[in-house]
């Protein structure tokens, strides 16, 4: 009997972006929607053949989408909000792009952090909505694998329980009944897949490894007892990743055709779990194995003791499919295109291509009883001892233990000097630091790192950029302006870019939301200060407003949760490495006059524990990891940071621990939900929350903003209450910037009329 091999998912970006570009051009209106469907449908059956051809046994269909794959759960479904005037069937392609990108007319659907990633997914909502089947796009994927390609796929998608507990717009009183009504939607689904053929379907529930109730776990049962009532000749796989099972007793019992446990990042929970509890002799365990979320080799000797002690509970190795932990979404697409890198470096790293092999390598060493001799083995362990021989992994004490850092007056006194010192109006005006990367910005960036720029030129060129948003920003009457960020192409990169401890890839994009792709850097040494990075730009704006200018700073946890970490230290460990060093780019600032720094955090929710009894531990680290960051400056010295798409209100008490001055947070794509968090919670230091999106092309209305506005001022006092966009605005254009912030700046002063008056 031998193991199997298997993928939960496979990155749709492509190698070079073609699955991004493809949607561009489409709504950029260069392409139709027929030559759409043709491009994804050859970017779809390519990822598919890569997978067959690297001997992938259960390859997974349906994971391909053409934005985000729980907004094609919404609409298959039939979840779409009234505002779009759905009026059932098919889904057309507008709506679909609409809901996820809004337009002129209609504001999208929120966007948050798909549990403890960088990535984000659409939030369904749910309202009134009875659900129906619009159209199978699993059917449809799974029969295009079969006929074009002769492979007999595994269609995948989320689970009935996950998607409610991902979604919205509706009452917690009326889960179950939604539940129940969606299980049914569900049932439809299998029926016509088991019809079709199909022999599996995974069903991801990774909501089962959050802290959830007792009577979830009722719920869930019930859910897949109806569905294998409804369906028996159909093999479910129940997949969880990114942590341990929660319930594992129960869970393990449902009556799936199989469980997969994600044995990386479980903390060695699932281990612990299936030997002390025992496994179903009747299930397959989908044995997550090699890591789906970081770039580095498996140590393939670790990665076999871990196997043979799986083993040792599953004996019959043909109900062990081996797997990474997680769909290969979050990782870029080969290391192949990455020529430029140390080879050292290179050897090291496995991106999705490289973890097919890893996986088909994983099982023919199980299979070989002399594999200890292997020469895979060998080779595999002479690559770390390389990394080691290189002397960037170096022993280091452990800096784990910390103690407590603080400004030296409390918010409320400090606060006093710095409203003597900045002489804001109330209700002050900003926003949060990127202005538009134009295509000529881009390109200027690009000839600069090919050498067709001298450094005096592109400095012009920057400076160029600079001096125009400067008076922009003045025309418009903004009240503390930014240098507009033009020197950087990501706010995690660039900065990795000019500390000791991170390399950097040219294709090894990952995506973030819809098109949006990022290249998160790769830290393998330690991380330390070399130079001031930021000093330069902000300076030079400074030079040309008498308006204060933000320095403009990314936070400690975000370049390390947006970052691939070296895996030989505590994350904390990490973490305090890269507070230190943005702790001397804030004082180069300061000591050059820039005394108003915003230190930005978005990615600190997203890196919370997924169970509520780990939360504590990981908060204080990265609230000490920021305070170690920007606690030692002066009193007058203004710290701000932002934080976008969360979920805020579990960890409001962190939030105002970090003690900045100033935090901004996005309202405007949720419709103002997080203010209920301020209903039940005082803040008592300064906050702004976004007021429009800046995800879409839609320039809102100066009576909508405002509207936001007075709903934020009903549970915030107005003296501590900042208005600007819910996030930076790069990627839109500099006719929509400019016509937004007008109608931000007019909202403002009327509110701000309002409450001085």
């Amino acid at each position: 009997m031998m193991l199997r091999t298997s993928l939960l998912g496979y990155p749709r970006i492509g190698e070079k972006r073609e699955w991004k570009k493809a949607l561009e051009s489409h709504w950029a209106g260069d392409t139709s929607s027929e030559e759409l469907h043709a491009e994804m449908k050859r970017i779809r059956l390519s990822h598919l053949q890569k997978q067959k051809d690297a001997g992938v046994e259960w390859i997974p269909v349906g994971d391909f989408t053409y934005y985000d794959h729980i907004l094609d759960t919404a609409t298959m479904f039939g979840f779409i909000p009234e505002r779009f005037d759905y009026e059932g069937g098919q889904v057309p392609l507008d709506t679909y792009f609409a809901m996820a990108r809004g337009n002129k007319e209609i504001h999208a659907a929120e966007m948050t952090k798909w549990y403890n990633t960088n990535y984000h997914y659409i939030v369904p909502e749910i309202e009134n909505t009875t659900p129906s089947l619009t159209e199978n796009y699993l059917l449809n994927a799974y029969k295009e694998a079969k006929e074009e390609l002769d492979i007999e796929g595994k269609p995948v998608i989320i689970g009935p329980y996950s998607f409610l507990k991902l979604a919205k717009h509706y009452k917690h009183s009326d889960f179950p009944e939604l539940l129940e009504n969606l299980t049914k939607v569900y049932s439809q689904l299998f029926t016509e897949l088991a019809d079709e053929g199909v022999q599996w379907v995974q069903v991801d529930e990774p909501s089962l490894v959050t802290t959830i109730p007792e009577e979830d776990i009722t719920l869930v049962s019930k859910t897949y007892e109806t569905l294998n009532k409804e369906v028996p000749q159909l093999n479910l796989l129940l997949q969880t990743y990114f942590d341990a099972v929660s319930h594992y007793e129960k869970v393990s019992q449902l009556p799936v055709a199989g469980l997969g446990l994600d044995f990386v990042h479980d903390e060695g929970k699932n281990l612990h779990a299936i030997q002390s509890q025992g496994f179903p002799k009747d299930k397959v365990l989908g044995a997550g194995i090699i890591d789906g979320r970081n770039i580095w080799k498996a140590k393939m000797k670790d990665k076999l003791v871990l196997l043979k002690e799986i083993q040792k509970v599953v004996e019959n190795d043909d109900q062990i499919w081996l797997q990474p932990s997680a769909s290969l979404l979050h990782t870029p697409v080969t290391v192949k295109n990455e020529p430029d890198l140390d080879e050292t470096l290179i050897q090291a790293l496995s991106f999705a291509d490289e973890k097919m092999i890893e996986i088909s390598t994983l099982q023919k060493l199980a299979a070989n009883e002399a594999s200890a001799d292997s020469i895979e083995l060998q080779e595999n362990e002479q690559i770390f001892a390389d990394l080691k021989a290189k002397g960037w992994r170096q022993e280091e004490p452990d800096r784990t233990a910390f103690k407590e850092v603080s400004r030296t007056l409390p918010y409320e006194e400090r606060r006093k000097e710095q409203l003597e010192k900045w002489q804001l109006p109330t209700l002050p005006t900003t926003t949060i630091g990127s202005f538009p990367q134009t295509r000529d910005v881009r390109r200027l960036r690009a000839r600069f790192k090919k050498g067709e720029l001298s450094n005096l030129e592109y400095q012009a060129a920057i400076k160029s950029h600079i001096e125009t948003w400067i008076k922009h920003q003045e025309e418009i009457g903004l009240d503390v302006l930014v240098h507009g960020e033009f020197e950087r192409n990501d706010m995690v990169e660039f900065f990795g870019e000019r500390l000791d401890g991170f390399a950097f890839t040219k294709n090894a994009w990952v995506q973030s939301y819809g098109s949006r792709g990022v290249k998160p850097p790769i830290i393998y040494g330690d991380v330390r200060f070399k130079a001031p990075m930021t000093v330069e730009e902000t300076l030079y704006a400074q030079s040309l407003t008498d308006k204060p200018v933000k320095g403009m700073l990314t936070g400690p946890v975000t370049i390390l949760n947006w970052s691939f970490e070296r895996d030989d230290l505590p994350k904390q460990q990490v973490a305090f490495q890269i507070a230190e060093a943005i702790k001397e780019e804030v004082s180069a600032l300061e000591d050059a006059g820039i005394e108003m720094i915003q230190i930005d955090e978005p990615a600190l929710r997203e890196g919370l524990p997924l169970k509520r009894e780990d939360w504590q531990t990981y908060l204080d680290w990265a609230v000490h990891a920021f305070r170690l960051s920007s606690s030692h400056v002066k009193n007058t010295t203004q710290i701000h940071t932002h934080m976008c798409y969360s979920e805020f209100q579990d960890i409001i008490s962190a939030i105002s621990a970090l003690d900045a001055d100033v935090i901004s947070i996005e309202t405007s794509r949720s419709q103002g939900d997080i203010l209920e968090t301020f209903e039940d919670n005082v803040y008592d230091k300064g906050i702004g929350l976004g007021v429009y999106d800046i995800h879409s092309p839609r320039v809102p209305s100066e009576d909508e903003m405002l509207h936001v506005i007075d709903r934020a001022l009903s549970v915030l006092p107005a003296d501590l209450f900042w208005v600007n966009p819910d996030c930076g605005l790069k990627t839109r254009n500099e006719e929509e910037t400019i016509a937004a912030l007008k109608e931000m700046v007019s909202a403002a002063q009327k509110a701000r009329n309002k409450v001085t008056s």
